[in-house]
């Protein structure tokens, strides 16, 4: 997410014999029976198919040669070794005959793709293997007169392993990636997506932001593309790149930066800063020659605003507290605005995820037209921000019907909720689903899954008969880590239903909101946030609640008596695919909200990290840590936590700061993003690669923010640890608590971008070869004649004209011989 500071009206996230004599089959007879004793294992294409041995060799041994004498000498390469994921390049030569004709075949191991078999060189991506596992390959040659010769080669495939040299920490005003890595720029803010919008001129004049991209693109998503506009989840060369766009650069949208007369914004203005809000859907595609490039006029390409129709569903559609002049049944509302992480589906939708809503919001002064719970709730949101962040309240449209503006008042100032905008507030911090195949499908709002400042919202396992469970954090200080398990246990056929917003009516719209317990001990326990249970009822004292409704849209006062622990800022969660442990970033807090004495086995730390030159001191837990959690299945109640890793600076104390002994490969603050490879590729399969996004302030005096590669081991690998913190008057105190294994050589530095920038957002296609990544605002604090940042202009030199303006954009970035990225 973005720290959003306001300023003004604006912010600133069995093998076969192959040992052939020259009285034995010809090759071609040899290749029918092998194709008829393997056909089911599909190894192969042409007459006798191949694989190939090369860059990625990490060892070798002597060569096989086969020389019958009467056909062709041919060698097949010297044995070699390599990992999960890798390119392997297997190299076979063959001399003597004449009009030769080569190819290569697999003969055991795990069944592997192999490209380019009828030739003396093929290649094939190392399969994923828990543990060293043999593959055999073999070479064949035949002369014109037929007489063929093999050779074989076996090489060995480990475990999936980090294989990057780590990216050093550093100020460039561009995206830096490992050597042997390309970086390609994907879509921008202002870039048309729709037939008839004007080329960008990145100068602020620029209008129309409903047909552009929107800015501070945040957590994306690939939905696979097949023929047309039909889905494939599969497809690694066309799809779909859902993206949030969480905030904007104000400064940037306007020629001069934002203006106001007499307190009043303009109209133009405040539609563009509105209209740069929201989701994008954009169709991307991959040239034979590896190039990417999105489409502008793709039929399925689709902005959602603020201003976009949605309909509540779940328990609190029709609710008192959802209704509006707009909606005075409560069923519906106007768009989603500050998305930030976001979830996804089986079936194939989206779950984007409303976060720091509550500053946009105009409202002050009614309390006396408020009763005492709405004050109590609206206190509890921080929906007391004056004028709000952008003053679009402020607005007096053209035309008088249009209420695109006066919605931003939350005041109470006439006679009920349905004369005013009142409980428009209520109408955000909600969930959404979105169908990325259907543009004409309203968007949904979940609410049974709870109103906060929604981070994200992550799915555990899904198990047929079995409920599935969702994890989101929520995006403050002191707040709360959430699960969401449905009532419907999941049956896997609903996985490939066309009408995917009805599954999720199924499985989204009932069941049990439940708030995390951290424990000293390493046990945890999920309270249900449910009317009627844990003093979440009338007789509260912190806050009456009337009924269920009242309890999702006050989800944080239910939380608070229910006895929740409170966090240092949860984040984005994320789900390891093999052991279905929960990772939960908590990005960083303050000396205020985390004190010397105010600290807990989950929440340990209170130190001081000095900041830059002057050493300005940074008290409470500024670096954050990463937390995590293991349950028996996403029905449980109970788990066991520890923390994963602290993020610090490797010159901080080891003892009591840089508990996880972090070095300059991979230190790190603040971190935010959080996603593991998918599945279907080495990358999400035995020990999968966790993926860390940094958003931070605290460490930028050394570094621009980056993103991680991680392989993390298991809740439990490490053990209790005492730790003494030390407070800003040099005062101590002893915190128990329990750490993970030091990550070591398991984590590294894999990107560090441009200027001012935060890493958020990250997906890869279904095979790992294509690797998706958010740069959210470069250059937030510059000025329109004298920005901060001018990446993306500035990628392929490091420079750029000195008045280009950023732009929040995505980058592609690919592996130079075709290996999956991180691997």
């Amino acid at each position: 997410m973005t720290n959003l500071t306001e300023t003004g009206f604006g912010y600133t996230d069995g093998d076969v014999d192959t040992n052939i004599h020259n009285n034995g089959p010809t090759l071609n007879d040899l290749a029918a029976q092998r194709y008829s004793r393997r056909a089911t294992l599909q190894r192969g294409g042409a007459a006798i198919v191949a694989a190939t041995m090369g860059g990625s060799v990490l060892a070798a041994c002597d060569s096989k040669i086969t020389d019958t004498g009467a056909g062709p000498t041919v060698n097949a390469g010297a044995d070699a070794a390599t990992t999960s994921g890798r390119v392997v390049t297997l190299t076979g030569t063959a001399t003597g005959g004449n009009g030769l004709t080569t190819a290569w075949s697999q003969i055991s191991g795990p069944t592997v793709t192999l490209n380019s078999a009828a030739s003396n060189t093929a290649n094939f991506i190392a399969p994923s293997v828990s543990a060293a596992t043999p593959l055999v390959f073999q070479f064949a040659a035949a002369d014109a007169a037929g007489k063929p010769t093999t050779a074989r080669t076996t090489i060995t495939v480990s475990p999936a392993a980090l294989g990057f040299a780590a990216v050093a920490k550093n100020k460039n005003d561009v995206v830096t990636v490992p050597a042997g890595y390309t970086v390609q720029i994907g879509a921008r803010l202002g870039d048309p997506i729709v037939g008839g919008a004007a080329t960008y001129k990145n100068d602020g004049t620029d209008t129309g932001y409903a047909n552009r991209i929107g800015d501070h693109g945040d957590a994306l998503f690939w939905f696979g593309l097949g023929t047309g506009s039909a889905r494939d989840d599969t497809s690694s060369t066309r799809g779909l790149i859902v993206q949030n766009h969480e905030n904007i650069n104000q400064q940037y949208l306007h020629p001069n930066g934002p203006t106001s007369t007499g307190g009043v914004r303009p109209e133009a203005e405040a539609i563009k800063e509105i209209e740069c809000h929201g989701v994008s859907v954009v169709e991307y595609s991959q040239a034979a020659n590896g190039t990417w490039s999105f489409s502008a006029t793709s039929t399925l390409n689709r902005r959602v605003t603020p201003n976009t129709p949605m309909v509540f569903n779940g328990p609190v559609k029709g609710s008192d507290l959802l209704k509006t002049p707009y909606s005075p049944t409560g069923v519906a509302g106007r768009g989603t605005i500050n998305n930030c992480a976001n979830g996804y589906t089986p079936w194939a939708t989206l779950l984007t995820c409303e976060e720091n809503w509550a500053g946009y919001f105009r409202r002050s002064g009614d309390n006396a037209a408020r009763t005492a719970k709405e004050v109590t709730s609206l206190s509890r949101y921080g929906v007391t921000s004056g004028s709000g962040s952008y003053g679009w309240s402020t607005v007096t449209a053209a035309d008088t019907a249009n209420t695109t503006f006066r919605r931003w008042d939350a005041r109470a100032t006439a006679a009920d909720a349905l004369s005013d905008y009142r409980n428009e507030p209520n109408q955000f911090g909600w969930v959404v689903e979105i169908d990325p195949y259907n543009p004409s499908a309203a968007p949904r709002k979940r609410t049974a899954l709870g109103r906060m400042g929604h981070e994200g919202c992550w799915p555990g396992a899904f198990v047929a008969g079995r409920k599935p469970a969702w994890y989101m954090g929520d995006d403050a200080r002191r707040e709360y880590l959430y699960k969401f398990v449905s009532s419907t246990a999941w049956t896997a056929a609903d996985a490939n239903a066309t009408d995917r917003l009805a599954i999720g009516d199924k499985y989204l719209d009932a069941g049990t909101l439940y708030v995390a317990k951290f424990n000293a001990d390493g046990t945890g326990t999920w309270l249900p946030l449910v009317f009627g249970q844990n003093g979440i009822d009338a007789s509260s004292t912190v806050y009456p609640f009337a009924n269920q409704a009242d309890v999702l849209v006050n989800t944080r006062l239910a939380a608070d008596v229910a006895g929740a622990t409170p966090m240092d800022r949860p984040e984005w969660t994320a789900v390891n695919p093999v052991t279905g442990e929960v990772y939960l970033t908590l990005t960083n807090n303050n000396a205020a909200n985390r004190p010397l004495n105010g600290t807990d086995a989950a929440n340990p730390r209170h130190y001081n990290d000095p900041y830059g030159a002057a050493q300005t001191a940074q008290y409470g837990n500024p670096n954050g840590h990463i937390i995590r959690l293991k349950e028996a299945n996403t029905e449980a109640t109970t788990f066991t936590w520890d923390i994963y890793a602290f993020g610090a600076g490797a010159d901080l104390n080891a003892t009591n700061i840089n508990l996880s002994g972090l070095t300059a490969d991979n230190d790190f603050s603040s971190p935010d993003g959080l996603w593991f490879g998918r599945a279907s590729n080495a990358s999400g399969m035995v020990k999968p690669l966790m993926w860390i996004q940094t958003d931070d302030g605290a460490y930028t005096d050394v570094t621009n923010c980056m993103m991680l590669a991680a392989q993390p081991g298991t809740v439990g690998d490490g053990g209790a640890r005492t730790i003494t913190n030390t407070g800003s008057g040099g005062a101590t105190a002893t915190q128990a608590t329990r750490v993970g294994a030091a990550p070591g050589a398991n984590l590294k530095r894999f990107l560090v971008g441009p200027v001012e920038c935060e890493i958020t957002g990250v997906d890869t296609t279904p095979d790992g070869r294509t690797m998706f990544v958010g740069i959210q605002h470069p250059g937030e604090n510059g000025a329109p004649a004298t920005p901060s940042s001018h990446w993306p202009d500035s990628q392929a030199t490091g420079t750029a004209g000195a008045t280009v303006r950023p732009r929040s954009a995505i980058v592609i970035i690919t592996k130079n011989d075709g290996g999956l990225v991180g691997l």
